[in-house]
């Protein structure tokens, strides 16, 4: 069990770093702080709707793997205690 631990907890570090970066890729709305950042800055060079899509939903499926990992070690250590 402490060998699947480990995989799961460096799987999550992982995951979140990942998850980071696809939120930082989302496209702003405006006025928040992708704006801040120069997000407002390059609308000519914006990405098409289909590559919108995609990476909302590639952000979705890393989240919730991200989720499911984390349950998994929550149960995990519940299910190692040693009383």
């Amino acid at each position: 069990m402490d060998i699947l631990m480990v995989i799961l907890q460096v799987l999550v570090a992982l995951s979140s770093v990942l998850l980071i970066l696809l939120v930082l890729l989302h496209k702003g709305r405006g006025g928040g702080v992708s704006d801040m950042f120069g997000g407002g800055v390059s609308s000519s060079m914006s990405a098409s709707g289909a590559s919108q899509k995609l990476l909302a939903r590639v952000t979705v499926t890393t989240a919730v793997l991200w989720a499911v990992m984390i349950v998994l070690i929550g149960l995990i250590a519940r299910l190692n205690v040693e009383f």
